[in-house]
């Protein structure tokens, strides 16, 4: 059955940032062999080049995401950082994706790829196109360079037509943090040090490359106003720096599983998890508090139900849920751990659990 297609975009909830429910981000992927880095973009000329340019400049190194999980496909952008075909994208576009195929806008082909790595709290993916070679990379620019006022263009899949479309416009702030909401499953991130800019960015566009006037790369467009807000406001649209992008792809590339990247095979426990709260009358003042647990998933055949707290993992305390996502980076699919948890009942609880292999936060 052909997969209901969306076109994914983080929409910008307009409230102030707060402290959300951190979901359970499972796991380590499986490592690379390090690469080469990408060729730093040539200093600008003088004079901006113009839309028609940026776009003969940028589009080739540009690719248009599809990515399939259940029953839906979500489409997206991504835009090529190494010749053999390595890809940045947002991770919201391919989260939890069973799928992920591209088409390269400069030689029209498409591939599977498959999820390298990932950062959720960052909102990047690295993907792997497959059995590409000799592709043209992206100028990769500077980030630290950019300026309020600035000339800058978002490139990327609008509404998901698979025609690249470019939105001109100019950096508005730098280092914003706003809360965003998919389009796709309504789940909601906390975005910080963000670039924004009053480019009409839409769904479909997520992933794309933000460039400056002279078609370097300076960030990766990720979040945007929802449609019917693009309707009584002015554009707002918000880009990770690609400086910070760089340093997740190349910890990626190196095989490092670390903080919050996530590299290799993806390792599945099956809960959602958030902090205890401070006004929880009973129970242990800490840990990371199961708010859902997944049908025939690894947590439910140990036991685990939704209101236990888990205070321990792999003889390691959990003071947070973020305690136990940065635990699970350093997991693969295969590894037997010790998980410790206390019922709502109050009783405490100690089993061996074996994580199974999952999608990206799975």
């Amino acid at each position: 059955m052909q997969a209901a297609s969306r076109a994914a975009l983080l929409t910008v909830l307009i409230f102030a940032v707060s402290a959300l429910p951190t979901p359970l981000a499972p796991g380590v992927r499986e490592p690379l062999v390090a690469a080469p880095a990408p060729v730093l973009a040539e200093p600008p000329s003088a004079a901006p080049l113009t839309l028609e340019e940026l776009s003969a400049r940028v589009n080739p190194t540009v690719v248009t995401i599809s990515a399939e999980f259940s029953f839906y496909g979500v489409a997206g952008t991504g835009f090529v950082v190494d010749s053999d075909g390595l890809v940045l994208t947002n991770f919201h576009v391919i989260e939890e994706a069973t799928d992920v195929t591209a088409v390269h806008m400069g030689n029209g082909l498409i591939y599977d790829a498959s999820v390298l790595g990932y950062d959720k709290t960052l909102d990047l993916a690295v993907l792997r196109l497959a059995s590409a070679v000799d592709l043209p990379v992206a100028p990769i620019g500077r980030s630290a360079d950019v300026a309020v006022g600035d000339g800058v263009t978002a490139v990327g899949n609008a509404e998901g037509g698979g025609v690249l479309v470019a939105a001109p416009g100019r950096v508005v702030a730098l280092r914003e943090s706003v809360i965003a909401e998919s389009s796709v499953d309504g789940s909601r991130n906390e975005l910080t040090d963000m670039i924004r800019i009053d480019a009409d960015v839409r769904a479909g566009d997520s992933g794309g490359p933000l460039i400056d006037a002279w078609g370097n790369v300076i960030g990766v467009d990720a979040a945007g106003l929802s449609e019917k807000a693009r309707e009584v406001s002015a554009p707002e649209a918000y880009a990770i720096p690609i400086d910070t992008a760089m340093a997740v792809l190349e910890q990626v590339r190196e095989g490092r599983s670390g903080g919050t990247v996530h590299v290799g095979p993806t390792p599945y426990l099956g809960i959602g998890v958030r902090d205890v709260s401070a006004f929880r009358e009973s129970g242990p003042p800490q840990g990371a508090a199961v708010t859902s647990v997944q049908y025939d998933s690894p947590a439910e055949r140990t036991g685990l139900l939704r209101g236990d707290v888990i205070v321990s993992f792999d003889g390691r305390p959990v003071r947070t849920s973020k305690d136990l996502i940065e635990e699970m980076v350093e997991k693969s699919p295969g590894d037997v751990v010790e998980l410790e948890w206390v019922s709502g009942q109050g009783v405490r609880r100690q089993r061996s659990v074996t994580l199974e292999l999952g999608t990206p936060t799975a």
